[in-house]
């Protein structure tokens, strides 16, 4: 029975996104450390929730939206008095800053910020995008500290917030984990994985625009004309029947498959050929480091922010600009002719590991 300080982390498991895998493998990261986890979850659905460690206490607020979580919230630092709460995503912070006025709990609090919040608005009006910014300048300041997954989360959200640097740390995200290895070796779930001879590509996350599995699609129409290969997009989302009816309109359906969401989708980044990161925006994004934790070769947008990170540059594997369909088949073509070394991607990822970031978020924490 874990014995050393008790922490709660606030988060809504609300679906199958990569903050609801990362937070299953920080608070079992934290666990192993000795810290008792208590998770707290506004919503609890969706597939990861099988991955949270027995040792993580699991407990559901029982509302459906994280704003509704504010007087459970309360209640519970009230009564349990943790000794630090961690708040994952914009609105558990601002609910979890309100929580512990309430309860006057003498916690500490830490925020995580998983996403460009700058880019992420992009679109929307200049009043909705200042009264956003206004809103996090008035709540993040009473946040002892806020993690962000990259350096270009942390660089945004200081702009954003005009916090002092030293309250802004970046810990990288938990994604490899020590039975990564062994989940990927499990039986290969789809029958193109074993086909060998034939070169497979792998897309993975939520079908939306983010993501922007449009111009994936058509980089790979143009691969696909130049050499056999097949395509396997991960996951659900809004833009399924927009994203299978141009995959036919391009001549290339009978080649791709929308295979739905994947508890276990490692097996399909350690058997593809090429995973490809095409999104318009990240914070850290969490496939492409499992990819290349698996020796996988990879390409990747320059999107904000992280796969610059990651890829370093463009040193370790290609960076192509967003929504360039010709640099995005360019990059998948040279991939397949000549991929990257398995070694290099493995050490480009080291940061990553569940051991490393769940130390530095137990030091941000003042749990160690």
């Amino acid at each position: 029975m874990t014995t050393g300080p008790r922490l709660a982390i606030f988060v809504s498991f609300s679906g199958s996104g990569g903050v609801e895998r990362m937070v299953a493998n920080l608070a079992g990261g934290l666990a192993a450390l000795g810290i008792a986890v208590d998770l707290l979850l506004a919503r609890a659905e969706g597939g990861h929730l099988a991955a949270i460690a027995p040792e993580v206490r699991v407990v559901p607020l029982g509302v459906r939206h994280t704003h509704a979580a504010l007087p459970a919230l309360s209640a519970y630092l009230a009564r349990e008095r943790p000794a630090a709460l961690l708040a994952a995503k914009d609105r558990a912070i601002r609910v979890a800053v309100l929580a512990r006025r309430l309860s006057r709990a003498p916690l500490r609090l830490v925020g995580r910020l998983g996403t460009t919040v700058s880019a992420a608005l992009q679109g929307r009006s200049v009043v909705t995008r200042s009264l956003w910014f206004l809103s996090m300048r008035a709540f993040y300041r009473h946040v002892d500290a806020l993690v962000a997954v990259s350096r270009g989360v942390a660089d945004d959200v200081r702009a954003i917030t005009r916090l002092p640097p030293e309250r802004v740390l970046v810990i990288r995200n938990p994604v490899v984990t020590p039975d990564l290895a062994r989940l990927a070796a499990a039986r290969v779930p789809h029958p193109w994985l074993a086909e060998r001879g034939i070169p497979l590509v792998l897309g993975m996350g939520r079908l939306t625009r983010q993501k922007d599995f449009p111009t994936l699609l058509r980089a790979f129409a143009r691969v696909r004309a130049e050499r056999a290969c097949r395509l396997i997009i991960l996951g659900e989302g809004r833009d399924r029947a927009a994203l299978a009816a141009l995959a036919a309109a391009l001549g290339v359906a009978a080649d791709v498959d929308l295979a739905g969401f994947a508890l276990n989708p490692y097996p399909y980044l350690g058997a593809s050929s090429l995973f490809v990161l095409s999104s318009l925006w990240e914070g850290s994004p969490n496939a492409l480091a499992e990819a290349m934790a698996l020796g996988t070769p990879v390409v990747a947008t320059d999107c904000p922010s992280g796969p610059r990170e990651l890829l370093e540059g463009g040193r370790v594997a290609p960076l192509v600009p967003t929504g360039d369909i010709p640099a995005l088949a360019q990059a998948m073509l040279d991939q397949l002719a000549q991929p990257t070394r398995a070694a290099s991607l493995r050490e480009a990822v080291r940061e990553y590991h569940v051991e490393v970031s769940a130390r530095a978020y137990a030091r941000a924490l003042g749990l160690i």
